[in-house]
């Protein structure tokens, strides 16, 4: 192992030096992420079939070892909704103790898949299978907070999907208006919020909102109060489950679905935390930092963490600069939970069903969930069957089946695209441009040649490609002419890496693609249409191009060259 792989981010932005400008900054960041944790991590605790206090407990713990071990400099952690089906499911058919140990489990094979390296083994994910499941565990928190939103009087609400919506259905005279009203003012002033004021704390105001509506009004409708009304205050001590072989032996299936689901989002958020930020996390170190989070987390009653998303991307926008952040967010959590839990009690039910719709919509990434609906068949089959695998079946089968057909359905693409050339002859034209593709290109040009199928497995290397540069050429030429298969996420890695390109102030040539690719690339509407990309039907048309975007021409302003047909 290099100590520099294996070195928590917090150890070497610390070594860099710590200043009291950074500390305020890092203060001001952590404590806007702690306004939006402290109602979205009871939330999820309530929706995964835990009291509030266990989410809670998560975000404290599970928060601050993830920011002081993990290998990412923004990434915020804590419960998120990627758990709530299998937290809930595991909940009920083996227990809360059955819970912690998955969870410890969990921890174990995060730090094992650490230490292994297998931190890049997220490129192998493919992209709509990706998206699939967690439109699918969009769908499913959604369907789980209908009772409390509208009210219902469902005494025993069914875990599976269609049996839920049938008990539903039945249930439909309950519907109680005060709890609708409730719901629906908290969801209006979420969603107004982030369209007018999108810096405002959203989930925290209209928590806040709709308990004193509830308090002075003395609405009857269902709080945490009544639902959950012996809450603890404070942090429990540290504890082990009673743990046997047999119940090893029960949970360790679900053990497997939490790790690869916290391994998946956490280095999926430390992905999106450089983009934002322009770091570079370590994988491997940040798996590690994860796994050591769960067996925090449970060692003190908590859920199963990662990291969020949504609130390491809060955390950077808020000006965060270090780990230090995440920290103090989980500091200014603990101390709500020391000294504010009676408080919890006052919240309605229908407000953090509220929260979580908007979570789920969140999740859905609809926009990127109907782009893929625009891909080939067989894109579009492994979409559709993971996400209604995950919504009607089981997450674990609908990963495993999706990834199973992904591959597959890659193998007969490779085998349409070989070609059998009995006339013995060599692309001397091609090998001269290997040899002397760097001549003749002003300052400031790179040029990059990808060689071979660009699908799921590789996607990810041209984004590390374009982060490993350190200072962003003025235009880079990306040689395509030896790419036989653009699949999807090979698609969503070229659409990112432009985008980032164009941030960095750099424009991308792409030079002599073959139609699949093409066709692939007007699929995602990345065309001779789109802002930052120019297309040149060869190598040396490339070569102009870029002279002229560099300025070293006197043809004056490039015009965009067609796709190649």
């Amino acid at each position: 192992m290099t100590t520099a792989a294996f070195t928590p981010k917090l150890i070497t932005t610390l070594r860099e030096g710590y200043s009291a400008s950074a500390f305020r900054a890092d203060a001001i960041a952590g404590l806007t992420v702690a306004v939006v944790a402290l109602p979205l991590s009871m939330a999820l605790a309530i929706a995964s079939g835990a009291s509030p206090d266990k989410g809670l407990i998560t975000a404290v713990v599970a928060g601050f070892l993830i920011s002081s071990l993990g290998g990412s400099r923004m990434q915020v952690g804590g419960p998120t909704g990627a758990f709530v089906v299998v937290v809930f499911n595991v909940i009920a058919q083996h227990g809360y103790d059955g819970l912690l140990i998955a969870t410890l489990l969990a921890g174990l094979i995060l730090i094992a898949a650490g230490a292994a390296r297998l931190g890049q083994m997220i490129k192998y994910i493919p992209h709509p299978v990706v998206t699939g499941f967690t439109a699918g565990i969009a769908v499913i928190i959604a369907s789980s907070q209908v009772k409390d939103f509208l009210g219902l009087s469902v005494e025993n609400v069914p875990a599976d999907f269609l049996p839920k919506w049938q008990a539903y259905f039945g249930a439909v005279q309950s519907i109680d208006g005060a709890t609708v009203a409730v719901g629906a003012g908290a969801l209006a002033i979420i969603v107004g919020l982030r369209r007018l004021a999108p810096r405002l704390p959203g989930f925290l105001i209209a928590v806040i909102v709709a308990s004193l509506l509830v308090a002075i009004f003395k609405l009857p409708v269902d709080t945490i109060g009544s639902r959950f009304p012996d809450i603890p205050a404070g942090l429990p001590v540290p504890s082990l489950p009673t743990i046997s072989i047999a119940k090893i032996g029960e949970v360790l299936p679900s053990a497997f679905t939490i790790a690869f689901l916290a391994g998946i989002e956490a280095l999926l958020s430390a992905v999106v935390a450089d983009g934002m930020a322009g770091t570079r996390h370590r994988s491997n170190q940040e798996l590690i930092g994860q796994g050591v989070a769960n067996l925090g987390s449970a060692l003190f009653g908590g859920l199963p963490a990662t990291g969020a998303i949504a609130r390491t991307a809060t955390n950077i926008r808020a000006g965060a600069r270090t780990p230090v952040a995440g920290i103090l967010h989980a500091v200014f959590v603990l101390l709500f939970v020391l000294f504010a839990t009676d408080l919890m009690a006052f919240v309605p039910m229908a407000a953090l069903a509220a929260i979580l719709f908007m979570v789920a919509w969140g999740m859905s990434e609809y926009e990127r969930f109907l782009a893929l609906l625009r891909m080939p068949n067989s894109d579009r089959a492994v979409l559709l069957l993971t996400f209604g695998l995950t919504v009607l079946v089981d997450l674990t089968v609908a990963i495993g089946v999706g990834v199973t057909l992904a591959s597959l359905l890659f193998m007969a693409r490779m085998a349409e695209t070989v070609e059998v050339d009995a006339s013995g002859k060599r692309d001397t034209e091609l090998d001269s441009e290997d040899i002397h593709q760097r001549d003749d290109l002003p300052a400031g040009v790179e040029v990059f040649r990808i060689t071979g199928p660009f699908f799921f497995g590789v996607a990810g290397e041209l984004l590390d490609t374009l982060r490993r540069m350190g200072q962003s050429p003025k235009v880079i030429i990306l040689r395509m002419r030896l790419v036989p298969l653009l699949d999807a996420s090979g698609a969503q890695a070229l659409e990112e890496f432009v985008a980032q390109a164009r941030i960095a102030g750099a424009t991308v040539i792409l030079s002599g693609a073959q139609p699949q690719p093409m066709a692939m690339l007007r699929r995602v509407h990345l065309d001779g249409n789109s802002d930052g990309i120019f297309f040149a039907d060869d190598f040396s048309q490339a070569q102009a191009l870029a002279l002229d975007l560099c300025g070293e021409t006197a043809s004056g302003t490039p015009e965009k060259l067609g796709p190649v047909a």
